[in-house]
């Protein structure tokens, strides 16, 4: 049974345990730093004059030699807040507000008001929070002309209620709030309350989806800080901006804005504040994966420190970046000196979550479980004193995770469901979600599957919920993706797919996958930017059957989708990385100098897995196209190229990808097509020339008329203008490019440049606002997938969704040939076939038939590199 947390704290001890490898439940330390909404806290003016309403000594107030001095008390109380000992702020606040209460100070009062709110959000008391709040704004409205001084109490109280406005969710309302903060703090003359107010704004513009707004209006602020001269206020209002805009994934402007933050401290001789901002880069770069640069500037940051908190995250993300590296040595070395100086730390809500995460990294050594025990243990009894339910939720998820680390199960679910109990009672949503998978995840190891379907679902709906925050979240809860997120959906997926699931339960995991489509999306973009408009199958086409392979660490899953029939699913035994290796091998055999019989033993192999078991139910269903959810792997290799052991998948059906059906872009109306084709046939930047793309684009233009931009005319700059002219149902570009799961790494190449996800959601901007008409399809030619990464037609996606358009044609690898010519000629030939009401899926098989019959090209690496992803009708 689990012991009393009083016994750990007189415990040296915890009995030694048998270990297994496994994944940490939270993330160890932010990669990205970002801001949450501002609230910071001004030394309080002392309140000696009289401001309409305020009464002073001097105008004959009656006072108690005995009463505090109540300037005093807001001043410690502030002093506590900024320490993060938000308990103790909170009790002075309080005894200051009674006394501002019983003197008649109403803006005193209300400024105090303000302050206990913010303290009261801390610690997870909203309802007493929204009070004090309401309380701090009534009294000011009645305080009529505001001096100066009271509208910067007023604008402060504004800021204080978006803050609360947006943690409950009313994105909209905080927007108007801090608008109208905003307005009030440049009436009252201060320019650093108006900043913080314009960055929450872009917080509460981002939780709206309105990723661009933010950006616009972080960058005219940067504008406006450029114009006055430098003071450390300046820094401190660029290192906020600049992690502003880490939060909306925008990482080049937000290091060049650290940048000049630090080059204004530094210029200032001020130390402190250059550490700050270089352990915010530090986290770009990391981010990024230059880790040699990453520990550069968190060895720097720890060595300009001038507040010990700074010096221990400086030291604390070295220590997790050595931890994920696997450098255990130099871990080892470390590891004595982050944990001094975390216990010279004074009580914070920062310093507890500071602790946990350094239990966190270190318990991924497998080693030293008892003493990193006992740490948590003295975290949560701190917390507690705090009254911190946040950190105390933390702190208790990450001991519940050592215990199952240790396979002590009762100890761990005790532990963990009273984290859970806490984090709902405070509705702090980025610890129920670990707290629940955890939950789930030892409910499982004790086959106690139901309890387990429950914690798992409560995991997966708090994601949902927390979509547009898992861009920028907490600094401390950070949610990684990988080790945080995408293992909720697949271990869910994996219980609710057990050999005698439910409709509903196959249904479920379904839906499951399909949001992690979007989630995978969302991260790739680093924004919640795609709107989900779930649409059936049998609305959309009664000859489709959707596919949905899925891989887990111990089998595939298949789940079939037949217009108008239940959903069943079947399973291969195979492990995760087995499956994923015979992809690789697959991907590898399409080079035309590849053996053949083990080429077509391979495509086989994964027909076998996909299709086979699933034969009779679509010739029954009278199936023409097989559209398929790809998940891992399954993505990046030619699934019109599986082999039944007598014929091609393409011969038979014919096929389309789809990132879900939340996404499914509806289609137009047919009207008569015309094209702009652009592209280079010379080398460009290194890239080899594509002599081919002339004689493709002769070929397209005698099928579909439109306009060309070839090699110097194919610029961004053109592009963009030649699109905003006028509307082109198809776009056609034929030039390098690259699909990876980086978008760092995913562009096209132009004479000039190249055009980045980022750059492709400005270019077809009138597209997608409907200012023009949408794209029906847009071809990416001579593009490919980056080797090694299952993950890269995220990239291709990427593409296809910042367009707008509701097909997209792209290649898996490039084909440099006359057979892409060919290919493109018969595809548009069959596409303007209006008469026979040809789909583009089918206008794609024709031209991979006709490559096929064709003895040059009958080799599936010149026909079935193409793919065609979004609407196939």
């Amino acid at each position: 049974m689990l012991k009393p947390l009083t016994i750990y704290l007189r415990s040296r001890k915890i009995r030694q345990f048998l270990l297994l490898p496994i994944l940490t439940v939270l993330t160890v330390l932010t990669v990205l730093t970002v801001l949450p909404p501002h609230s910071a806290i001004p030394s309080p003016h002392p309140p000696r004059t009289n401001d309409q309403g305020q009464m002073t000594k001097d105008q004959g107030q009656i006072t108690n030699d005995q009463t505090p001095d109540p300037t005093e008390l807001v001043e410690r109380g502030t002093n506590h807040y900024q320490e993060g000992q938000f308990l103790e702020a909170s009790k002075l606040w309080e005894e200051a507000a009674a006394i501002y209460t019983a003197r008649l100070a109403p803006l005193n009062q209300a400024q105090t008001l303000t302050y206990l709110a913010l303290a009261y959000h801390k610690l997870g008391r909203r309802p007493q929070a929204v009070t004090a709040i309401a309380e701090s704004l009534e009294l000011l409205q009645q305080v009529n002309p505001l001096p100066s001084r009271g509208l910067a109490i007023f604008a402060q109280a504004l800021n204080t209620r978006g803050i609360l406005e947006l943690a409950a969710g009313q994105n909209q309302a905080a927007l108007d709030t801090w608008r109208e903060a905003a307005a009030t703090y440049t009436r009252a003359g201060d320019d650093l309350g108006k900043l913080g107010s314009l960055i929450n704004q872009a917080q509460a513009l981002q939780a709206l989806g309105q990723y661009r707004r933010a950006r616009t209006l972080l960058e005219e602020w940067i504008i406006e800080l450029d114009r006055k001269p430098d003071t450390l206020l300046k820094a401190d209002g660029l290192r906020s901006l600049g992690v502003a805009l880490q939060t909306i994934g925008d990482l080049e402007q937000s290091q060049a804005v650290l940048e000049q933050s630090w080059r204004v401290s530094d210029r200032l001789k001020s130390p402190g504040d250059t550490s700050a901002t270089l352990l915010n880069i530090g986290n770009i770069a990391r981010y990024l994966d230059r880790n040699d640069i990453a520990l550069t500037y968190y060895q720097q940051a720890e060595q300009l420190a001038t507040e010990p908190l700074t010096r221990s995250q400086a030291q604390l993300n070295q220590f997790s970046l050595f931890i994920a590296l696997g450098d255990w040595e130099a871990a080892r070395r470390l590891r004595p000196q982050v944990q001094s100086h975390l216990a010279t730390l004074p009580p914070s809500q920062a310093a507890l979550y500071a602790r946990v995460n350094f239990a966190a990294s270190w318990s991924k050594m497998g080693e030293d479980l008892p003493e990193i025990a006992q740490g948590l243990a003295e975290a949560i009894a701190i917390a507690k004193d705090l009254q911190d339910g946040r950190s105390q939720a933390y702190a208790l998820t990450q001991l519940g995770q050592i215990y199952r680390q240790a396979e002590q199960w009762q100890e761990a679910q005790t532990l963990t469901e009273q984290a859970l109990q806490i984090a709902q009672s405070i509705q702090s949503d980025e610890i129920i979600a670990p707290a629940a998978w955890q939950l789930g995840q030892i409910f499982t190891q004790q086959q106690q599957l139901q309890p387990a379907l429950t914690a798992y679902k409560i995991a997966f709906e708090t994601l949902k919920n927390l979509r547009r925050d898992l861009v920028a979240i907490s600094p401390d809860l950070q949610f990684d993706f990988k080790e945080s997120v995408e293992p909720v959906y697949r271990e869910l997926v994996s219980l609710l797919l057990q050999p005698d699931a439910t409709p509903e339960e196959i249904e479920q995991a379904r839906q499951v996958m399909e949001a992690l489509q979007i989630a995978e999306l969302d991260n790739f973009f680093r924004e919640a930017c795609l709107d989900v408009q779930p649409v059936q199958l049998e609305e959309i086409d009664t000859h489709a059957a959707a596919i949905y392979p899925i891989v887990l660490p111990d089998r595939l899953e298949v789940i079939l989708s037949l217009p108008g029939q239940p959903l069943r699913h079947y399973t291969t035994p195979l492990s995760g990385s087995r499956i994923e290796a015979t992809l690789e091998d697959l991907r590898s055999a399409m080079h035309p100098g590849y053996s053949s019989p083990e080429r077509l033993r391979l495509f086989a192999q994964v027909y076998d897995w996909l299709i086979r078991p699933a034969e009779e139910d679509l010739a029954k269903s009278e199936i023409v196209t097989l559209v398929f959810i790809p998940d891992g792997g399954f993505a990046s290799i030619p699934l019109a190229a599986l082999y039944d052991g007598s014929r091609y998948l393409i011969e038979t059906y014919n096929t389309a990808l789809s990132p879900g059906f939340q996404l499914f872009p509806q289609g137009l109306t047919q009207e008569k097509l015309t094209a702009l084709t652009a592209g280079l046939t010379e080398g460009r930047q290194g890239f080899s020339p594509l002599p081919g793309v002339a004689e493709e684009f002769q070929q397209i233009t005698q099928e579909v008329p439109g306009d060309t931009l070839l090699d110097r005319q194919f610029t961004l700059t053109q592009l963009e203008a030649q699109l905003n002219r006028k509307s082109y149902p198809i776009i056609h570009l034929a030039t390098h490019g690259q699909f990876s799961s980086n978008p760092e790494e995913t562009f096209l190449l132009t004479w000039d440049g190249r055009i980045s996800i980022k750059d492709f959601d400005q270019v077809f901007n009138k597209q997608r606002l409907g200012i023009l008409k949408p794209i029906e399809l847009l071809v990416m030619s001579a593009c490919q997938t980056a080797t090694g990464d299952k993950r890269a037609t995220l990239g291709l996606a990427g593409f296809a969704l910042r367009s707008g358009a509701r097909s997209t044609l792209a290649s898996l690898w490039s084909v440099h040939d006359q057979s892409t010519a060919d290919l493109m000629s018969e595809f548009y030939r069959q596409l303007t076939r209006s008469e026979a009401g040809m789909t583009k899926t089918e206008a794609l098989r024709q031209a991979q038939l006709a490559l096929l019959n064709d003895p040059l090209h009958k080799h599936p690496y010149y026909w079935s590199a193409f793919i065609l992803v979004g609407n196939w009708l």
